[in-house]
Parts: C-alpha cells; structure tokens; sequence
C-alpha cells in the first residue's frame, strides 16, 4: 500500500474502470443478441495474475462480476499459469463453476507484458440459447437444460478452436447469434488485454500485482469500517417463495455481525428440488455479498476485496447449495429473493439503508421460440422488470430491477428481430405496496404472437402466491399475473404452446412499501391520485385519503 499515494492509486483505480468499460463498450457493439446489446445482460472483469478481480466495469452484472474471479480460479487449476499464450480464450458455462445456470457464458483471456503473464480479461454474457429445453424451469436434471462446457479453449494462440465450436453450434436453435456474442466476449476480452498493456506501459509498473494488492486492500478497508459501524448481534429471518406446484420453497436466514466481519448462514432453507430453481452456490454468494455492499459500502469502488468480511453458509443440497446434476435454468427466481430476506433480517439494526422487497426479485423472463414467415428460427426473451421495494427515504423505483440490474431495452429493437408485437407495455397502477413511501410500480406488457406456426413460450415467474412484502409497517406489493387472451393461464415457471394471433398479457409484481402508510404525505398522496399510481379505492383503503 506504502507503495502507492492516494491520489496516484485512485488515479490508476479510475483507469482500470475505464479499461473494463471500455471492453463492455466493445461488446455493447458487437454483440449479436438484443439480451446483450439492449438488455445489458453481461459484465466485463479485469483480474491479476491470481485471478482476483481489480476492476469492473461499471453498468455490469453484480452477481457476474463477484463471480468471475472463482470461475477464472477454476480456469487455472484446469489450464496452469505456465500453459497459457497470448491469444487464449478459455470458456465454459458449466453452472457450478460460473454463474449457476448454462445460458451465461464465461471467456477469460490472459494478458502478457514483456513476456510474463500479468492478469486476466474476462467477461460473461447470456447467450440467446444454449439447446436444450429453452431456458426454463421445469427440467428435472441439467442435462435436459442445454449443452454444457467445461473449462475448453475456444482460441489457443489466437486460433480458433473449429471442433469445439462445430459441437456448440450443433447444439443450439440460432447459432448464428449464438456465436456472434460469444465472438463479441472474445474481442471485449482482447480490447481489455491491449488498453491493460498501454497502462502498464504508461505507468511503467513491471505487473498489476503490488497495485492490485493496495486496491484490494483499500476495498477491505472501506467494507469492515462498514460493518463496524452496525451493532453486534445475530439479526434473522425468513420468506417463503411460490416454488415448483406443490414444492413451495422457503429461505431462512441468520446475519451475525461480529466486529469488522459478518456471517450470512441460510441453514434451514428448502432442501433442493427436481426443478430448475436450484441456486448453486457461486450465484448465492454473489447475491448475498452484494446486497451488504449496497446497503453499506456503496460508493467504494468494486473488486476482490469488497467481499473478503463477509462469509456465506448454505446447507448442502439445499436450493441455495445443491448438488450436481440438479436443475438449475432459472436459479435467479430463488437468488434474487436473498437480498429482501437480508434487508429484512437487517432491518432492526438498519432501518435508514435497507429496502423494503423488490417485485421484480425475482425476475419475470418470457422466453418466445419458434419459426418465422421464412422459416428462420428465433429465440427471444422479453426483458422487463417490477418495482423496486420502497426506502426508507422514498417511494420504490417503477419498472426497476434489483438485485440484478438487466435493463428493459428497445420494444423497438425487440419486435426487428422476432415476429411478435408488443400491443401494450405501461406502468401498472395500485402495484405498489402501501407505506410512507411507496412500492414501486410494476407494469403491463401485451404480446402478440405473429408467426405462422404455434411458437413455445416458456416462462420463468414468481410472486404470484408470494408479493414483494412491505418493510416496518409498509403493505405489500401486488403479485403477478400471467394470461393468454383466450383466458388461460399457463404455468408460471414452464412451457407451453401459444397459437399464432394470440396475445399474453403478463403483469409485473409491484415492491412493497416501506413504514405506515397513514404517515405518507398527504401531497404525495394526492400526486400519486393525479398520476394515476394510484386509485380513488386504494388511496381511501390504504392511506385514508378522501
């Protein structure tokens, strides 16, 4: 650390950022898919020579960027240090050793200066398929959800590896966009090695480590003066979730502060499933970690040392920890609750950092495949979210996804590459929970279905049994709904068929709200009446108003 002055490390901090931007820049341009180029669903990560993380770019995937790192660790035990060249790409999208599902696609390249091997680019994107039964969540084993990579080396010295990608895209429905965004990581990852070797070059330091080293620390440092500031104690509580039919699911969760450090321990949680809301656990800790860092830390930079105060506990072969080959396609509609169960079981020491429960955790995905009026096949997610649960110091965000932070994207974009127009896509009102401040609302979205054939539409859902819970008083959010206009109700978390004509209204839960509502500002009240957040009955039910 003596090695660096504050403002020459946050100097070189603030560089390193902006390499990792710059590489999720090259892959915002090149991707192929629109989960990609418009829903921001990927992250780009700069690591050193052990594979710790030191930079991050900043619109990335949280969960993405805590997990790289482990899965680049795994890399290096497969491939050692001394068999890697310039011009390597190494990939997988094996779930336990990545991002806890097939669909996400890890490529790690290496960076050589002068000869010696300094660091690591790495990034992660959701591929548009990845065979299999679409992306879904009524598998009863992994093999059924697509085909899975280990650890394989898709370029070795800058030649690709024609074998492994023949078996890939023999594998999936639209290889084309398939292949398009795994080659946007590779060119994202070599952006990053060149901008890392110019500033190398630039500051003359020799390798990454011994600045690696201090911002690591530096991180540390800001996450346990964090933690120390919260009273020691064991805070705890517990959700239940609308799991799979009849095999509901519950979270159970014990946050024990001690000092500088904090455990997170899930032991009582659902034993795991033969469905595909398994969470491995490298997701689990990647989004129990990240809530704290939010709640906390938020203003300090992220990387490897962000997280080293904190420890996570999950029971094995428990939905939050299972065991290979559990299912696991949709393991973001349990890992993403774990953030509300944390600030729940917090929310007794930390009443002015936590949020209430978010609608849109977990996510609503509607997954649309099939064949166009030429015949060309796609494969096209609908990403859209509910509302944020409400703060402490104001109404939830609408329409706002957390913990992950994939965004909606152009309709526009959506409808050019798939035969299917979005009728209706609006705020939802009398959505959000009831509180001092406001859940946050959710929305609308109305889908036709324009193809000559039937297409498969498989839905990966939650909240329908289970609303985002108010905070300290706040009421609930309202919970989601699914309809075909033919009055049916498919399966909130499987496939079905939907004939061509046909339109699917889905209805995003909204968050809860966060203190009593009959201390919500009557003006803000009557400004929610104006805008039709809310309803005349709503208003008068839940805050009196007349």
């Amino acid at each position: 650390m003596d090695a660096f002055d504050p403002i020459t490390l946050e100097v070189y901090w603030s560089r390193l950022i902006s390499i990792a931007d710059e590489a999720a820049t090259g892959l915002l341009r090149t991707a192929f898919s629109t989960i990609v180029r418009e829903s921001n669903d990927f992250a780009t990560v700069l690591m050193d020579a052990n594979a710790d993380s030191v930079a991050e770019n900043t619109g990335g995937i949280a969960s993405f960027s805590c997990i790289l790192p482990k899965t680049t660790k795994s890399f290096l035990e497969r491939f050692p240090a001394e068999t890697w060249q310039p011009g390597d790409c190494v990939i997988t999208n094996d779930p336990w050793l990545a991002t806890g599902h097939l669909p996400d696609f890890t490529a790690v390249s290496p960076i050589f200066h002068k000869g010696k091997l300094v660091g690591f680019a790495g990034s992660i994107a959701h591929s548009p398929d990845v065979g299999g039964a679409l992306w879904s969540a009524d598998c009863r084993e992994l093999y059924e959800e697509g085909i899975r990579i280990p650890p394989a080396r898709l370029f070795r010295g800058g030649v690709r590896n024609a074998e492994l990608v023949e078996i890939l895209t023999a594998n999936v429905r639209v290889p084309g966009p398939v292949m398009g965004d795994l080659e946007a990581q590779v060119l994202a990852n070599e952006v990053a090695v060149r901008r890392t070797v110019e500033f190398l070059e630039d500051t003359s330091l020799p390798d990454l480590q011994p600045l690696s080293e201090a911002l690591q620390e530096r991180a540390d440092r800001a996450m346990r003066r964090a933690i120390a500031a919260v009273p020691d104690g064991t805070y705890a509580a517990a959700l239940d979730a609308d799991g799979f039919d009849e095999q509901r699911t519950h979270i159970a969760c014990t946050v024990t502060v001690a000092g500088e450090t904090m455990h997170i321990d899930f032991e009582g949680t659902s034993p795991q499933i033969d469905r595909g809301i398994n969470c491995a656990y490298n997701y689990t800790h990647a989004y129990a970690v990240y809530p704290v860092k939010c709640a906390l830390d938020p203003f300090t930079p992220r990387n490897e040392g962000s997280y080293r105060a904190i420890t996570v506990a999950a029971p094995d072969r428990s939905i939050l920890n299972p065991r290979f080959p559990a299912p696991c396609g949709a393991r973001q509609l349990t890992g993403h609750l774990l953030a509300g169960v944390i600030y729940e079981a917090l929310a007794e020491v930390l009443p002015d950092k936590v949020i209430a429960e978010c609608g849109g955790a977990p996510t609503m995905r509607a997954l649309f495949s099939g064949a166009d009026g030429n015949g060309d096949r796609f494969s096209q997610v609908l990403f859209a979210s509910g509302g944020m649960g409400a703060s402490p110091h104001r109404d939830g965000l609408p329409t706002t996804a957390f913990p992950t932070n994939v965004g909606a994207g152009s309709i526009e974009a959506y409808e050019s590459v798939a035969p299917l127009l979005v009728w209706k896509k609006q705020l939802r009102p009398d959505s959000g929970g009831a509180g001092r401040f406001r859940g946050g609302l959710g929305q609308e979205a109305v889908i036709e279905v324009r193809t000559p054939a039937p297409v498969r539409l498989s839905l990966l859902s939650d909240r329908r049994d289970h609303p985002a819970k108010g905070l300290l008083g706040g009421l609930p959010g309202a919970a989601a709904v699914i309809e075909i206009d033919d009055g049916t109700r498919p399966h909130p978390k499987s496939r079905t068929t939907v004939a061509p004509g046909r339109r699917v209204t889905l209805l995003y839960a909204g968050g809860g709200g966060f203190g009593n509502p009959r201390e919500r500002d009557p003006d803000a009240v009557a400004a929610d009446l104006k805008d039709g957040y809310v309803s005349a009955e709503a208003a008068q039910r839940d805050y009196g108003a007349r």
